[in-house]
């Protein structure tokens, strides 16, 4: 599925419903991977090191907080990090967990939003991550029902939390989000299918039979990004696809996503991943999988 990825298998079980780690340590050493189950990832005291979720690369503060759903490349890095005492929590349970037709009860639509959410990996807010820290911490000591009902409650309190963030785009990891809304569906189809060339707010508001200014109030309401926001951020996960799983150039990569302008395709990547495409490229090459 991810190529010339490490795909892991977790010790979590069938029969089991979650499991969870918790370690001190001085570093991170564990590779670029990926695996079904869904994975709550805290860290404490590791400020500079480097975060990969999917295609977003980001140095993280001393505090951390993020959901990774299933089959989403992730790995955590030492990369600038000084401290001596890292604690992480990892709590990995099953892409199932929850019955389909149990999360489309009304009390269950936060979680049901949260885990859609999940695919395309989420980074909690800092005021998130102090609140659940102890709770976190706490869980491994729990047993049985107890330690399932506390997940589920923990999996509550983070899908009704404020300023949670989504780190790679759904080009990238093949996220299948859910706007409720034929003519969105409608829209991507369209900016999938032709990514690769010149795409205007105004064909693809004649597509779905509404005007310039009705579509773009309409796409904004629903996805909460602008239709030119996504249409960048479907270029560039496509891109960064292309840059690990081809040896095509930089500059052939910018022209096959529909950027006719290398600088600025370059210039954009850096605004949106915090690295150029090609320092992207390296971090998932096969010498810089692991760093100690």
């Amino acid at each position: 599925m991810h190529k010339n990825i490490l795909r892991e298998i977790t010790p979590l079980t069938p029969s089991d419903c979650f499991t969870i780690f918790t370690r001190v340590k001085t570093d991170f050493d564990f590779p670029l991977h990926y695996h079904e189950e869904l994975e709550l990832n805290f860290i404490h005291n590791a400020k500079g090191a480097r975060r990969v979720v999917g295609d977003h690369i980001a140095e993280i503060d001393d505090l951390e907080l993020v959901l990774v759903g299933s089959n989403l490349p992730h790995v955590w890095q030492t990369h600038k990090c000084k401290g001596r005492k890292i604690t992480e929590v990892t709590i990995q349970f099953h892409k199932d967990l929850f019955d389909e037709k149990f999360l489309r009860r009304n009390q269950m639509s936060f979680i049901r939003n949260l885990l859609e959410r999940s695919a395309k990996g989420i980074l909690f807010s800092r005021t998130t991550a102090e609140q659940l820290k102890s709770r976190l911490l706490a869980l491994g000591q729990k047993q049985g029902f107890d330690s399932v009902l506390e997940l589920v409650s923990i999996l509550h309190d983070l899908s009704v939390s404020r300023n949670m963030h989504t780190l790679s785009d759904a080009t990238f990891s093949n996220a299948e989000l859910s706007y409720n809304s034929r003519r969105i569906e409608r829209a991507f189809e369209y900016m999938n299918e032709n990514f690769h060339k010149n795409i205007t707010l105004t064909e693809v508001s004649k597509l779905v039979n509404m005007t310039d200014v009705s579509f773009s109030r309409f796409f904004k309401a629903k996805t909460g990004i602008t239709f030119i926001d996504s249409l960048l951020e479907l270029r560039l996960g496509h891109a960064s696809r292309l840059l690990i799983d081809t040896t095509e150039s930089v500059s052939e990569i910018a022209y096959d996503c529909g950027f006719n302008n290398i600088s600025n395709f370059n210039r954009l990547f850096k605004k949106k991943k915090n690295c150029t495409p090609k320092e992207f490229r390296e971090s998932y090459s096969t010498d810089n999988r692991v760093f100690i």
